[in-house]
């Protein structure tokens, strides 16, 4: 769970933010090279969840870097450079999801969801908190994948990339009761999954 940041290290991520601005708007490519080197393991691993295929969420990555590059001139600073990049791949997946058979994000996103506001308790260990505690990193990615696709990447946002609810719901234009809801109902759909691995035993007939 990300923690509150002090007022000097907000200061320090807008600069660096703005930093990033400048550069993009030169076309820095030192500036791409060490973005690339910064986040690809996060963007690669938010790709792989949102469309769970390698061969497909690695075509997004370069596509993703191209639109940072062409597009460069309109990231201003003034939001986190993550959110940003993150918003940009998710379109993608969008944009790719309407030509395809594949259900879309936008798509499950559009009614049918009970936009109740839920007062989520994060504070202390998550399910999600629990499986990554767990050394079969493969194993919570399984469980993940099985999650409808709005559930899982909320899920992902929040814990993973640690973003607060108010950024996910900038990135995702969703109103926060929206986010709310995945996420309580995303967490619920996880825990009798996680209760299924602790009951699985190990091939030494050990269990977990």
């Amino acid at each position: 769970m990300a923690l509150p940041l002090s007022a000097a290290m907000v200061e320090q991520n807008e600069r660096e933010n703005l930093a990033i601005a400048h550069g993009l708007k030169r076309q820095d490519p030192e500036l791409l090279d060490k973005l690339i080197e910064q986040y690809q393991h996060r963007l690669l691993r938010y790709l792989l969840f949102l469309t769970g295929k390698r061969e497909v969420a690695e075509d997004l990555f370069q596509e993703t870097w191209m639109r940072v590059l062409l597009r460069g001139a309109q990231y201003n600073g003034k939001a986190r450079f993550d959110t940003w990049l993150f918003t940009i791949a998710r379109n993608l997946v969008i944009d790719l999801s309407r030509k395809r058979t594949m259900a879309s994000l936008d798509e499950m996103s559009e009614g049918g969801e009970d936009e109740r506001p839920f007062e989520i308790a994060i504070d202390g260990p998550s399910p999600l908190d629990q499986f990554r505690t767990r050394e079969d990193s493969a194993e919570v990615a399984e469980v993940l994948l099985k999650l409808e696709p709005n559930y899982r990447e909320v899920l992902v946002l929040r814990f993973h990339e640690e973003m607060s609810l108010d950024e996910i719901a900038k990135m995702t234009s969703a109103p926060l009761s929206t986010v709310k809801s995945r996420l309580y109902r995303g967490l619920a759909a996880l825990k009798p999954e996680m209760e299924r691995i602790r009951r699985t035993p190990t091939a030494m007939g050990v269990t977990r």
